[in-house]
């Protein structure tokens, strides 16, 4: 399929590298940058911190435990919206791959790095997400986003123009992690006691996006944010840590949660589209990255979501009259496209979904 074909579900304005700003030492964050919004505070990381639920794929899968680690899974997914994928099968070798091939276009010099540069109104390529105005306040961190499936989605052009062996290795993990994707949405499937034939119908054929994160050290980490706290507005966001530095952090009984990630394990998170099929039993939890003044932080968090044509809602196998749909059915194309026309905000999103009670026609399909 032709490049003029794809889907261009929105852009962002461009903006300077952050990476190329501490490139020369800096002692003041530039104001732009500066972020006196993000409250509450941290939990301190010496404190003795509410436990991330772990989840151990092999067990999703043999006979004798898995009602145990399915009904894990439905706890973390209702009270925390995040856990540790742990035994999930992946190749070791491949996530080091993986790995290496992203830092290693992240210590390309920025000219080479601008051959990627993001076009206007499209989001794939390199440089910042959600920038639609020159007056907002800005993220401490670069990215390269790409699309890698359906692969007729994909802007070859950008893609081509990666080199050989990062190109094969985006290939294997991309494939490995839709597969993951959809082996842990029918364990979801089961956990919520929904017909398994409707999340497989739901996100058949789905649309796999990764965004590659690179927080620079900044001098000041306690004035700015690397990632501004939202919830992802797909099915499952799986990431996976780069490097040994840490920065996510979760919001949780209004604080927010340092998270440690476990050695060979990926970080899990339902999005807002799961919420909206479970019709509220499961949450998208909002969740931002910091920064530190020491040391480098990377990441890349692989999205998976439903197909862009499809249209989705609150499963009908979990609704009825007892339990009416709490949201509006629209199109994967429809509600990525709004997502990405504004700033991050919270669990904005998912609230645009909600159907008033009495106001409107649970059955609107608009």
């Amino acid at each position: 399929m032709e490049s003029s074909q794809l889907e261009i579900l929105g852009g962002s304005l461009p903006v300077p590298s952050v990476q190329e700003l501490v490139r020369e030492p800096i002692v003041t964050v530039p104001c732009r940058y500066i972020r006196l919004d993000q409250h509450p505070p941290a939990i301190s990381a010496t404190a003795n911190l509410p436990s991330l639920p772990n989840i151990d794929m092999q067990r999703l899968f043999q006979g004798e435990s898995l009602p145990s680690e399915l009904e894990k899974l439905h706890s973390a997914c209702k009270h925390w919206g995040f856990f540790q994928l742990v035994n999930h099968g992946v190749s070791y070798s491949l996530i080091e791959k993986t790995k290496y091939e992203i830092q290693n276009f992240f210590k390309l010099p920025l000219v080479e790095k601008k051959r990627f540069s993001q076009q206007p109104d499209d989001q794939q390529g390199y440089g910042q997400a959600f920038v639609v105005s020159e007056e907002q306040k800005l993220d401490w961190a670069d990215l390269f986003y790409l699309v890698l499936l359906p692969t007729h989605q994909r802007n070859s052009t950008l893609f081509e123009s990666l080199s050989p062996s990062f190109r094969e290795i985006l290939e294997a993990y991309s494939l490995e992690l839709k597969k993951l994707a959809v082996a842990v949405l029918k364990m979801i499937a089961k956990a919520l006691e929904m017909d398994t034939e409707e999340m497989r119908e739901m996100f058949e054929d789905g649309y796999q996006g990764m965004r590659m994160n690179y927080y620079p050290p900044c001098p000041q980490p306690e004035k700015v944010v690397g990632l501004t706290p939202h919830s992802d507005p797909g099915g499952l966001t799986i990431l996976l840590q780069v490097n040994e530095a840490q920065g996510l952090e979760i919001r949780n009984n209004g604080m927010w949660v340092p998270v440690k990630p476990l050695p060979n394990a990926f970080i899990v998170n339902v999005g807002d589209v799961v919420e909206i099929i479970s019709n509220g039993a499961y949450h998208s939890v909002e969740h931002r990255a910091t920064v530190n003044s020491v040391k480098e932080r990377l990441s890349i968090a692989t999205f998976y979501s439903p197909n862009l044509k499809t249209q989705f809602g609150p499963a009908r196998s979990l609704t009825n009259l007892e339990n009416p749909p709490l949201f509006r059915r629209k199109t994967m194309e429809a509600f990525l496209k709004d997502f990405f026309s504004k700033e991050l905000k919270g669990k904005s999103q998912v609230e645009t979904m909600k159907i008033a009670r009495g106001l409107e026609n649970p059955g609107n399909t608009c």
